[in-house]
């Protein structure tokens, strides 16, 4: 077995590591279908070996040709480490920066089999959420983090390190692009291709910036319900009621606690056996079954006893709406209050969602032989999955899009989605973001995170319990009854997260924070190291999916209606003002969440060592890093965002921000277009 010595040696050459293929019993990505031309398979092949000097070629051409023809796409299994990939603590990797071993912890964590969901593949979430597109380009990222001096930067694309180039101690340590392609050509097709030939690749949100933390990353599955709940049923307390989702593979394997912890039923429906499986191991499902009629049943007896339910059910979950229909006529009873759907809508037609005519199996098997078929089942699948829905909705039953595209490709299927007279971005069922998190967002609130590079519990304790102390004196100062409420369903979670046993990998948590929260945690945590309290450095980070990092029309800027919902200046600006204020790295992606060519995403890496400068780099950069978002949503003309920022220059007079003027009387505008 390899040791992290050997892991940060460079590529394994002489000896080449014995070729052992795909691992038996791992869940593997499913099979993809570039179409390349024969010129194209050339140029796939001539690209993979660049890695590696003429001796070997000749032994690896086969190999990686093979590869490509049976898998779609060239991972180099033989180069697949053989160590048990976690993360390490930080102190254990051959570094000559903190940062640097830093930045390994991150990215062993995207990798670990009990985080990924295809480790072989380097997918770690979302069904094609690459860390990189192949092997060698993990060694030798390795290799240069431990080689990387603090007057150095490396440069990432697509998965590719390109080298480390000189810059200043300032400058971020570590630039990520994923799937920069030419506006024109960021197609799915086009797409399918270019990853083939190894010149980019989806990172998904976290994937691609090595900052996922497991299930946890998406605690908005919790907030999410919870705010559902007070909108759409006007209730706090929701013990009896039922919501009914799918997906356990990836961040959607959230959903199972998320119903736990805010006390009500969740029933969630997943195809693969492993995902589920894997999901009642680490005790984030509480029951499974394989039966729906055990499933239906169950669900019954948990709404009359007001049971607190967590239920895995192995099969479609279009199966599952249609049964909860036929309930429906034949008793009159709606056994079912909230519901959404954690598919990977943005990758439908290769793993990402399954027909329900069709076996898992059978699926897998008719989408590497017979893509077009296997599109109209999965569309015929969402038009009937859509009909249930909306037979449902006739009842007192509210459903939302998870932000995952379901909606989005539903329409593109022909599924009665239809709003009437309603813009682009908008369907017959809300987005999440547009209904339970837009108004979050436009008060500055999204999904920080932080991750402690010690690998010790009893540090994430720490972190908990001043991030508690801190969103309790804020608190205690006096805040708007909004933000109060926002910061007690985080001190909520926080004292949940626990008990529950969320760390799935590194030892990492998530809440959502605004401004000024994500400031104060930070220094707190920051003045924690530095009087050892906590004994490494902790990275800062938070989802793409936030308040500034993502512009993405039909989810984070969905509710947006300026007219700029479809602009990405608002991401890319992120990025780069991330990196001008001290961000360790920074990463901005093409893709991610609602899929390839609909949205613009970034995110960042901020490593906290107890130094005061590390402490300035945080109050600066987060600052930016919400402000900019809730800047740019008070000029789309929302008024939340717009009384955040006039309350922010109040506070901090080098911010000066461009106010909007509403135009008081309509007749203006028309009296204007008469002309």
């Amino acid at each position: 077995m390899s040791s992290l010595q050997a892991l940060c040696s460079g590529l394994p050459l002489r000896p080449l590591p014995e070729n052992r293929g795909r691992q038996a019993g791992v869940p593997h990505a499913p099979v993809r279908t570039p179409s390349l031309s024969p010129v194209e398979k050339q140029l796939a092949l001539r690209n993979a070996l660049r890695y590696f000097p003429p001796d070997v070629q000749e032994l690896l051409a086969p190999e990686f040709a093979q590869e490509l023809q049976l898998y779609g796409h060239i991972y180099m299994y033989r180069f697949c480490p053989d160590i048990e990939m976690r993360a390490y603590p930080i102190e254990q990797y051959p570094c000559q920066t903190k940062v640097a071993a830093a930045i390994m912890h991150m990215i062993m964590n995207n990798l670990d089999p009990a985080v990924a969901q295809f480790p072989q593949e380097l997918v770690t979430y979302g069904g094609n959420g690459q860390v990189f597109s192949n092997w060698a380009q993990f060694w030798l990222t390795m290799f240069y983090l431990s080689k990387m001096t603090e007057e150095q930067t490396l440069v990432m694309y697509s998965g590719h390190p390109l080298g480390l180039f000189p810059s200043s101690r300032s400058a971020p340590r570590l630039v990520i692009t994923n799937g920069m392609v030419i506006p024109n050509y960021s197609s799915r097709t086009e797409y399918e291709k270019l990853f083939a030939l190894g010149v980019t690749m989806y990172g998904q949100m976290t994937a691609g910036s090595y900052c996922y933390i497991g299930p946890q990353g998406i605690v908005h599955g919790t907030l999410t319900v919870l705010n559902a709940a007070r909108r759409y049923l006007g209730i706090e307390d929701l013990a009896g009621k039922v919501f009914v989702t799918s997906g356990l593979g990836g961040m959607s394997g959230a959903q199972a606690k998320a119903a736990v912890i805010v006390g009500c039923i969740g029933v969630i429906a997943e195809v693969d056996k492993a995902a589920l499986e894997k999901r009642h191991r680490q005790g984030w499902l509480m029951e499974v079954t394989d039966s729906l009629d055990r499933c239906i049943q169950r669900l019954r007896e948990a709404r009359k006893k007001k049971e607190v339910l967590s239920l895995g059910y192995h099969g479609n979950v279009v199966a599952l709406w249609e049964r909860l229909v036929h309930e429906l006529d034949t008793t009159g009873e709606c056994l079912v209050d909230l519901g959404s759907d954690q598919t990977s809508c943005h990758n439908p037609f290769n793993g990402g969602y399954y027909p329900v005519q069709l076996s898992f199996t059978e699926a897998q098997s008719l989408m590497a032989s017979n893509p077009a078929v296997f599109k109209d089942l999965v569309q015929e699948s969402l038009r009937r999955q859509v009909s249930a829905i909306n037979r449902l909705a006739e009842e007192k039953f509210f459903f939302w899009d998870y932000g995952n595209a379901f909606l989005l490709e539903a329409q593109r299927a022909g599924a009665d989605v239809e709003k009437k007279g309603a813009g682009r971005t908008e369907f017959r069922y809300p987005s999440y973001v547009q209904h339970i998190m837009g108004d979050i967002f436009s008060q500055g609130f999204g999904p920080f995170r932080w991750v402690c590079t010690s690998g010790d519990p009893q540090d994430l304790a720490v972190t908990d319990e001043l991030a508690t102390s801190v969103l309790e004196e804020a608190i205690a100062d006096g805040v708007k009854v909004s933000v109060k409420l926002q910061y007690m369903d985080n001190i909520r979670w926080i004292r949940e997260a626990a008990r529950h046993r969320l760390v799935v990998g590194s030892q990492a948590r998530i809440l959502y924070s605004d401004q000024k929260g994500r400031v104060a945690i930070a220094v707190a945590i920051n003045q924690a190291i530095a009087c050892r309290r906590i004994k490494a450095p902790v990275v800062l980070s938070r989802d793409h999916h936030d308040v500034s990092g993502t512009d993405s029309p039909f989810r984070e800027t969905s509710n947006i209606y300026d007219g700029s919902a479809f602009c990405a200046d608002m991401a890319v600006q992120n990025f780069v003002g991330d990196a001008c204020r001290g961000a360790t790295w920074v990463a901005l992606h093409n893709g991610g969440g609602v899929g390839w060519g609909e949205v613009i995403n970034g995110g960042f890496g901020l490593v906290l060592d107890g130094t005061p400068e590390a402490e300035g780099r945080a109050r600066l950069m987060l600052s930016w890093d919400v402000s900019n978002g809730v800047a740019r949503r008070c000029w789309s003309g929302n008024q939340k965002a717009y009384e955040i920022i006039c309350q922010t220059m109040q506070e901090n007079s080098t911010l000066v921000v461009t106010l909007p003027h509403k135009v008081e009387d309509e007749r203006v505008l028309q009296q204007a277009l008469q002309l």
